[in-house]
Parts: C-alpha cells; structure tokens; sequence
C-alpha cells in the first residue's frame, strides 16, 4: 500500500507503537500493530508492518523481524519510516555499512530528518568514515543551531580530521555562547577549555595554548592539569627557566612523580654529575621523607658515591621491612659494576645482622628487630634468582621461610623461582602455599590460578577462581561474563600444550569476542560524551579503539588460535565415524563387535554424564537465565555457543587463521611474529607473493631473526622447486630475493648466517635445523651445532635448552634419540633442578629435595661471584 495515509484513529495507534519502540514495550507494542493490520484496509500498511519486524527484532525473533520489514518496504518503498527501520534492523545486526545505505535511503525521502541524521552520524563515526561524519555534523548544525551537540560534534569532526584550524574556530564560537560567569566554576565550561586548549597543543600552538590556559585558568576544575599544561607548554617554547619553577613546584606537589624530575632535569639542564646530584639533595632536603629523590641519582651516580648512598638506601628499607625494595633496584641490574656493590653491601648487611644484630659490627646504632634479617634474605632470594643462581636464591629463601613461616611473600618468592628454573609444578605448589596464608586476597589467588594454568593445571585454576567469582555458575563461564582475559589466554595455552585443541580455539574465539564487544561497546559513547561534555576523554577512546587490537591479550589469543589451526591443516581430526572406520579395517567380525559394544557402553556413560552436567548447569544457571534472556532480547537473541568439538573440525583452518591475522596486519606491523605468522599461512596455502610480502616486512624489522631465517629459507626453496609459476611472479620473486640472499646459494647463507650468530643458541639451532632441511646427508653435524653448551653461548637458559630437547624429539633432525638423550644429560648437569632435562619421577622427586634443602657456604659464594 504504497503511501497510504492512516485516518486519525490509526495514526494515533501508530504513535503508540512508537512510543512502546522508545520506551521499550514491545508486547504492548505488537499488540497495537495487530490492531492496525487486522483491519482489511491496512493489513499491508508498510510502515506498521516495518515496525512489527523491529519490534519482533528487539524480542529475538530475528527470522520474523526480517520477514515483516521487508515486506514493509516492498509495500511502501518510498517511505523514508521503512527505510529507516530496515536500517535499525541492520545496525542491531552489526551491518554498519548496509545499515548506513539504509539510512542515506531514507534521507533521499527525508533530507532534514534529525533522527535519522544522528544514528547515520554515529554510525559514520563508529565505522570512522570521518569526511561523511563532517557532512552529516553539518546538516546537523543546520539544522539545530542552538544545540550543544551540534557544535561539538562538527568541532570533533574536524579535529579528528586533523583540521585543527577550523576545529579551534567552532570551538570559540561554541565558547563564545556559554553564559558562565568568569567567577563561577562549571565542570562543563571547564572540560570545554580543557579541549580546545588539547586542540592548540596537537596543533603545536604552543604560544596560544599558554595564553588561553592563563586567561581562563580561574575557570578550570582540573588545577592539576593547568599546571602541567604550564610545565609542557614553557618547555616545548624554550622558556626553560619557567618550566624549570613549574615542575619544581609539581614536585613539591607530589614529590614521588618520575614524570616531574625528568621534565625538572631538562629544563635545568645540569653540566655535571655534581650539579645534577644537588638538585635531587635539594628535593630531598624539603621531602624528607619521600623515596624518589633518593632513589633516582642511584642511576647515574658511580664509584664510591654510589656504594655510600645505596648503603643508605638499603639500610632505610631493610629497617622498616620494605617487600618491593627489589623491585625498585632491579633497573639498575643493566649495570655489572652495581651489581656487584648491592650483593657485597648486602652480603655483608646478613653477616653482620646473623652474628650481632648490626648492619655493620662497628656501628654504635641501636641492635636491628629480627624482622631485618628475615627481608635481607628475601632480598638476596631475589637478587640471586635474577642473577639466575637458583640453588643459592632457594638456599636464602628456605632460610627465610624457617624463620618466619606465616609471610606470604616468602612463599610467593619461592614459587617465582621455581617457574624461573622451569618446575612449573613445584612452583603452582608453593604459590598454593602461599595463597593458604590469605584466601581473602585476590591478587595471590589469581597469581596462583595463573601458575596452576602454567603447570596445565587446568581443572585447579578454576577451582582457586571460583573462591571470588559468582556463586552458582561455573567459574568458567562467570570469568567469560567478566571478560577476564588474562585467565582465558592462559587457558587457552594450557588447552595447547594439552593437545585439547577445540577447548583452546573457544577460549581464543571467546577473547576474539570480547574484543568486538569492546568495540561495539563504544556506540553509546558517540552520544553520552557530548552530552556530558567528557570530550578529551572522548577523543582518547576513539583512539584507543582504534589500536584496540594491538592489546598483548589479543596478540597472545591470536597467536594460539594460528599455530592450532596450522596444526589442523597438517594434521586434521577425523570424524568419530571415520575413525570408527579405520579402526575397524584390520578386526575380525567377533573382534570388531566386541570393540563397537564397548564403545556403545562407553559412549551411554558419557552421555549419562553429560545429562548429569547438564541438569546441575541449568540447576545453577537457572536464576540468571531470566536476566540473560532478558538482554538477549534487546540485543538480538543469543550468540552462537562455541563447541569445541567443531572447533577444532573445521573445514578450512587456514581461512580461520586468517580471521585472527587480519587485524595483526594492520595494527601489530611492527611485531616481527606478525609478518612470521603470515608467511606460515600463506607457506601452506602457496601465496608466493604474499609469503614475500610477509618476510620482507619481517626483514625490514629485524633481519638476524632465527625464525625469519627458517623461513627465508624455506621460502627460497620453495620457490626454485616450483617450475611452473607465472613468468611475471617468477620474475619478481627472483628480482626481490636478490636483495636479501646477495646472490648467495642458500647453502652459503645458512653457513654464513651460522658463523655470524656463533654465540646464541637459538640461531645456531635454526642454523643446524636449516642445514639438515637443505642436506639430510648433514644431519651430524646440524646436530652438534644445535647440541652446542659452551660457556660462551649468551642464552644459555632454560627456554633455549627445551627449544633444543623439543627439535631433537620434533623430527626437526630426524631420528636422534642417541643424541637426545646425550644432550637432555648434559642439560641436567647445567639446570639440574629442571625437570625437562630429569630421566625419570624418582630422578625427578631426588631433585626437589636437593633443591628445597641446599645449602651454601657464604664466603665462598663471594669469592665465586
């Protein structure tokens, strides 16, 4: 019924229903479009039918919904309402793009609509289509001059345009109508400042900022932010001496901001050592009591006057019992030479301390409480563990522990060490020790569900979670709810390292979630922050979205998430009856019914077991299901449940990989394993072009990579194996090789690559694996250049030896289990507490008890060190 006016009665029936849309009442909603439809007349109105259709979306009939709006607009194409609501329909679906089609149809019927232009307008900044956001602001500000919103929002669109200029200009005109009065002080006239004067400052107007901050400075709530404005502004002007009183008078303010003593340095701008030094003494002489200034000159001090002032310093702490003081000093472990002081100086503190309660046996001071013996110790546990001396850091906190066996952080350090020297359990262990000691703290519980799931402990770490999380649902599912990533990514490594492939994809889709929610999630900003007038943190949102993908989460989910499905396109799961199958090739008749009984009464046990799970998860899930459904229903019904078991039986699992790639391409360019990642896919799929692509942008970052080598290799190979490529791709594989190969046969480049990486562990094993891939006929002398345990190798630690073990075992040298054994001994010599390199449990269990009671002699210790 295309452009059917309703009479009267109708019309108002039709408000209604959009009035139930807004107010969202949905039932009533259907119940007054029955009403319409229901009389012959209008039983094909396009608008109401329109409505129905989102009204119908909105309580997760979706199939229905799409139905009604359709015919909606096929009834009344020309209608801007049904163009409008077919939009609506695609923004709940997340088509951004077809639901701005949507709406640019319906401003052909409607051009001076403001609905329709605001949900266009965010839509274009949600999809950051920045030249149509300026356009649509534009008409807006047409058409609403005297709304707030209509000047910030075109002001907004030029700054992210980076039209500072123009934005600067909306900015004071906008200002300019704000009735304040310079006296009174309003947190949106404030805000408004601070933006602009944001503004002035990306524009490098450095001069002007300084001269809008001061003219309105009464008038801004953030007095804190004024004077750091102040401090930047005089320091980018040169006006050094000023800037210079501005920090000084920050850091009266807050004398512990590292911030405030770098931007204090430069603008005094010290000629020595000396000069520099007296100005944080003269820090220190007004803050007493405050730590930087006293901390801070231990970085470039040296000699005699660093060992005075860090004995000092060490003494101070160890006093009042001071657990982070390592974590203060560990910077300045870059430095061999203070290394050496802090260990003597500390050595000499627990000597001292043990036989007379001094930090030094010629002091007159009052005897040390026990208590400063007990944080030496734990500090040379920490010392000696970064120093990676294991056996001397456990020795320090084993004495720690006896003394005082109700200190969480004693357990905690050993539970640290213990993962460093690469027992994962011993270490998830005493971290549950720890964790006995106080079950109220979340920081430790969480510590020690991370280090569970570390040592595979999978079922544990949930367990230690669910002591914090939502009683009655699974502590799974409530740390999916919470978005709580950092377990779901150790979860999904666990899941890997276990082989339970489809668990680990549906943690890394689940974070791969999370991060679109985050993103979707910034729509009700568009509106709310122009309102509010929260516009600094605004833009900054913007911008954070816009590399959200950069977070270490997603590049960890990713990661996972490729290397499984790389291992499913070499190595695909069958089907249940496909494994049946074959299986049953090489059985008799009487053999295979037996097997299949068997497997029937095992596969009636699982599924009564699942029954069983199923029925105690809706027991518990039962008083949330109403909240959840409710949510559902305004946005857009359910999502779809990840099940592992198809998960991890996917067709394509290259094209999967892909999906986690994409957004690493473009916000992860400059991480190596990137562009390493892609190679790997496109390796697999033979995208020449492509693989070139990845390992030149590789090379452009980092061209001594071990991995990049292996793949540079692989890739040269592959390409002269394949004879039949195009001409035109074979020439520019060839023509761009030769900037990174030199002309050099690969067998020369592997040598070279050998000799000029003859000190690091993983190169020469990427060497030796790229020599037996070229040369089976090598394959003992590509072992003894991986084997390798010289002290002079850089990386001669734990993660560098199990990458070797792992090759040996791989396949990556062939069949080597003579030199494997030979190699995993002479690594238990070096790391013997390690169980990667122990022979078997008893070896294993012999170990840990030598670990957890050495001893050591002191003086001797010294004199090795």
């Amino acid at each position: 019924m295309p452009g059917v006016t309703l009479p009267p009665k109708e019309n108002n029936l039709f408000k209604r229903i959009l009035k139930c849309y807004e107010q969202k009442q949905y039932k009533n909603g259907l119940k007054f479009c029955k009403m319409i439809l229901s009389n012959p007349k209008f039983a094909e109105h396009g608008e109401t039918l329109a409505m129905k259709g989102l009204t119908l979306n909105c309580l997760g009939k979706k199939e229905e919904a799409y139905e009604f709006v359709r015919k909606g607009l096929r009834n009344d194409v020309k209608s801007h309402v049904c163009w409008h609501v077919y939009g609506l329909l695609q923004r709940s679906d997340k088509k951004y793009d077809e639901a701005i089609k949507c709406y640019r149809n319906a401003l052909k019927l409607d051009k001076d609509n403001l609905q329709i232009l605001r949900d266009l307008s965010l839509l274009q900044i949600q999809m950051r289509d920045l030249e149509g956001y300026r356009e649509t602001r534009y008409q807006l500000l047409q058409l609403r001059p005297m709304q707030r919103a209509s000047w910030i929002g075109y002001a907004i669109a030029y700054h992210l345009l980076k039209d500072y200029e123009m934005a600067l200009k909306l900015l004071e005109e906008f200002r300019k109508t704000q009735q304040v009065p310079p006296n009174k002080i309003d947190y949106e006239y404030s805000e408004l400042i601070l933006y602009q004067n944001q503004v002035m400052r990306e524009a490098n107007l450095f001069q002007e900022s300084l001269d809008h901050i001061e003219a309105y400075e009464k008038q801004i709530c953030d007095k804190l932010q004024v004077e750091e404005i102040k401090g930047e502004v005089l320091f980018n002007l040169g006006r050094l001496k000023e800037a210079a009183e501005v920090y000084r008078e920050l850091n009266d303010r807050n004398p512990e901001n590292w911030k405030y003593y770098e931007y204090l340095e430069k603008a005094r701008m010290p000629a020595t050592v000396e000069e520099r030094l007296e100005m944080y003494d003269e820090i220190s002489r007004r803050h007493p009591r405050a730590v930087s200034p006293r901390r801070l000159p231990l970085h470039f001090i040296t000699g005699s006057k660093f060992r005075d002032r860090m004995d000092k310093f060490l003494r101070v702490n160890f006093s009042k019992g001071c657990p982070p003081l390592f974590t203060t000093l560990k910077s300045l472990y870059s430095s061999a030479e203070k290394v050496s002081v802090i260990q003597e100086l500390v050595i000499g503190y627990e000597n001292s301390l043990k036989a007379c309660g001094l930090f030094n046996a010629d002091d007159n001071d009052e005897r040390e409480p026990p208590t400063t013996l007990l944080w030496v110790r734990y500090f040379l546990a920490q010392h000696f563990d970064k120093l990676g001396h294991w056996s001397v850091a456990l020795d320090y906190i084993n004495s720690a522990i006896a003394s005082t066996p109700t200190l969480i952080e004693l357990f905690y350090m050993k539970a640290k060490i213990n993962k460093h020297i690469g027992n994962l359990k011993e270490a998830a262990k005493w971290m549950d020790e720890a964790q006995s000691l106080d079950t109220a703290d979340r920081f430790i519980n969480s510590k020690c569900a991370k280090y569970m799931l570390r040592a595979n402990m999978i079922h544990e770490a949930e367990e230690m979670c669910s002591k914090f999380t939502r009683e009655g649902t699974p502590a799974m599912e409530n740390l999916n709810e919470m978005q709580c990533m950092w377990f779901q990514t150790e979860c999904a490594g666990a899941f890997q390292r276990t082989g339970k492939y489809g668990e680990a994809l549906k943690k890394c889709h689940e974070i791969e979630r999370h991060f679109f929610e985050i993103t979707d999630d910034q729509f009700d900003f568009h509106t709310y922050c122009m309102r509010k007038m929260t516009l600094r943190a605004y833009v900054d949102l913007l911008h954070l979205e816009d590399v959200l993908r950069q977070h270490v989460f997603y590049f960890k989910a990713a990661q996972v998430a490729i290397g499984i499905y790389l291992k499913l396109h070499e190595n695909p799961l069958m089907n249940e009856s496909k494994e049946q199958e074959v299986n049953s090739e090489n059985l008799s008749a009487k053999e295979l019914k037996k097997v299949l009984s068997k497997q029937r009464r095992a596969q009636k046990k699982a599924k009564l077991e699942e029954e069983r799970k199923h029925a105690e998860r809706e027991r518990q899930q039962k008083n949330q299901k109403k909240k959840r459904d409710e949510e559902e229903e305004e946005t857009n019904g359910p999502k779809e449940e990840l099940v592992p078991e198809k998960l991890e039986r996917v067709e394509h699992p290259l094209e999967e990989a892909i999906k986690f790639l994409t957004p690493l391409k473009s916000l992860a360019a400059n991480n190596i394993h990137t562009h390493l990642l892609a190679f790997e896919i496109y390796f697999r799929k033979g995208k020449f072009l492509l693989m070139l692509q990845s390992v030149k942008r590789a090379f452009s970052i980092d061209s001594n990579n071990p991995w990049l080598h292996e793949c540079l290799i692989r890739f040269s190979k592959s390409v002269s194996d394949h004879s039949n490529l195009p001409e035109m791709v074979n020439k520019v594989l060839l023509h761009e090789m030769k900037s990174i190969f030199t002309n050099k046969d690969l067998e020369s480049f592997n040598d070279e690559f050998l000799k000029k990486n003859s000190t690091s562990i993983q190169h020469l094993l990427s060497g030796a694996k790229m020599m037996y891939y070229l040369d089976k006929s090598r394959q003992e002398k590509a072992i003894a250049i991986a084997t390798k345990l010289e002290d002079s190798l850089t990386d001669r630690n734990v993660q560098s030896l199990t990458k070797v073990l792992e090759a040996l075992l791989d396949g990556s040298f062939g069949s080597c289990n003579t030199q494997y054994e030979e190699y995993r001994a002479a690594c238990h010599k070096l790391f013997p507490f390690t169980p990667a390199f122990m022979l078997s449990s008893n070896e294993e269990d012999c170990s840990t008890r030598q670990m957890n009671n050495a001893t050591i002699n002191h003086d001797v210790l010294c004199n090795e060190i």
